[in-house]
């Protein structure tokens, strides 16, 4: 769903400074852990792609239900 759906989505917005976006993926126990990471220019371009609240996580129509947890959206500045 993220590679074939979400991300195309995102991606086809044209959000000036939206650089794309990565999944990663954890199995522990008996739950399935995805982390997406998507990269902007900056905090202008997230607030552009998640609105002026930009901890809240930007969930897709039907996804919620699939999901047993969620976490806040942190950001990072690239430390080069």
């Amino acid at each position: 769903m993220l590679r074939d759906e979400i991300f195309p989505s995102i991606a086809a917005r044209n959000i000036k400074g939206y650089r794309g976006a990565e999944l990663f993926i954890r199995e522990e126990d008996d739950e399935m852990e995805f982390v997406t990471l998507l990269r902007f220019d900056s905090l202008d371009a997230v607030k552009k792609f998640a609105g002026s609240d930009e901890t809240r996580p930007v969930i897709f129509p039907g996804v919620e239900k699939l999901l047993t947890r969620m976490e806040p959206a942190r950001h990072y500045r690239l430390a080069i």
